[in-house]
């Protein structure tokens, strides 16, 4: 096998190889994260750095080598992820030219660094202002079909508005897992682990109405509709979320990153929900049953009750508003009771507990937080 040297230096390869040593690299937060993070000479040795967007560019075109014994132990993006339009394709090629569990490290201001900054500037009135319009134009902008390619065509897709959850969620898409994120200097330098392929999602939930798979009856996958309250990307990092955080009071996901703002206030008042009465349409779901589950939120449940509930078509309004329950545990017996019932008598039972949801949803203001 040529070294890396060897092969930068015949222009073989494009991109500037770190020669194995951390310490040379002249970047306070990039060395922070390093440092932190476990590593191994192995993950040392046949690293490379991209150190400028011509670098990430002819990087994403050539690679390195399409020969295993070729593949990198790491890779150190330098550039920040807003500048890069082709955000997925980067994150792949990295992904395709590492070794199996190779390291990847790079860094993106989050929206809230985006914000802090911009704020902190006087006059504040002014940047106020700015800070508006400029996230209207750069955030919501490629987010809408109708301005996507108007904003592409002016910004090159650089110094694009993005969000921890979106950055990690795209991470995760393209076969890598999360080990590590820290902030310095305005900046936020992750830290993963190649773990797989690349999914290579073609249609991720991106815009204002999301499309979510979900296991439906006899395991069959669903597409349910939601207003968008989390950021792109959030539904690859349930594992993630619940790794970290576990679960909260009413089954929900603790410490949840992934939420928007406005997302808490629509799902206070249930409009996420309300694009769902198009799947009821369709007949994908009834008025009355059990959720149809994420499959890694369905993972977590018990096998025999993973068997019992697809054997039943889910439902808009599910069995949670009317025993409230708060753990998993409760969760999975509430369902399993709404179940045996609605096998004995299903009209009988889903009007039952149609009644006692709309009780305590309107009138004891039950909420699903």
């Amino acid at each position: 096998m040529e070294s890396l040297d060897k092969l930068y230096k015949t222009q073989k390869l494009k991109v500037k190889p770190v020669n194995g040593v951390w310490s040379s690299i002249n970047n306070r937060g990039l060395r922070k994260v390093l440092n932190h993070t476990h590593t191994t000479h192995e993950d040392k040795k046949n690293a490379i750095t991209l150190e400028s967007l011509d670098q990430v560019n002819r990087f994403n075109t050539n690679g390195v080598s399409n020969h295993d014994e070729q593949k990198l132990s790491a890779v150190v993006g330098m550039v920040r992820v807003n500048n890069i339009r082709r955000i997925n394709r980067y994150f792949e090629h990295v992904n395709e030219n590492l070794q199996p569990n190779g390291l990847f490290v790079g860094c993106v201001e989050t929206k809230g660094q985006r914000k802090q900054r911009i704020l902190s500037r006087k006059p504040w009135f002014f940047w106020k202002v700015y800070y508006y319009f400029n996230f209207v134009y750069k955030r919501v902008f490629p987010k809408l079909p109708v301005t996507k390619q108007i904003y592409f065509a002016l910004s090159k897709g650089k110094n694009r508005v993005i969000s921890l959850a979106e950055t990690l969620g795209r991470l995760t898409c393209c076969g890598f897992e999360i080990i590590d994120h820290q902030t310095d200097d305005g900046l936020t330098w992750f830290t993963a682990r190649k773990n797989g392929a690349p999914c290579y999602d073609m249609c991720p939930t991106y815009g204002p109405i999301c499309k979510l798979k979900r296991i439906g009856k006899d395991r069959r996958i669903v597409h349910i509709y939601k207003l968008r309250t989390m950021h792109p990307y959030s539904e690859y990092l349930q594992e993630y979320v619940y790794k970290n955080g576990g679960l909260s009071k009413g089954g929900k996901f603790s410490e949840d990153f992934r939420i928007t703002t406005w997302g808490r206030i629509f799902r206070k008042f249930w409009l996420d929900e309300q694009p769902m009465w198009f799947n009821w349409l369709k007949g994908d779901v009834k008025l009355v049953g059990v959720r149809a589950l994420s499959r890694q939120y369905f993972n977590m449940y018990p096998p025999d009750m993973q068997e019992y509930r697809t054997r039943f078509k889910p439902g808009l309004i599910p069995p949670f508003y009317v025993d409230m329950p708060e753990t998993l545990e409760e969760i999975v017996a509430s369902e399993r009771k709404y179940l045996q019932a609605y096998e004995e008598n299903p009209w009988k039972t889903d009007f039952r507990y149609f009644l006692a949801a709309v009780n305590n949803i309107f009138f004891k203001l039950a909420r699903s937080k």
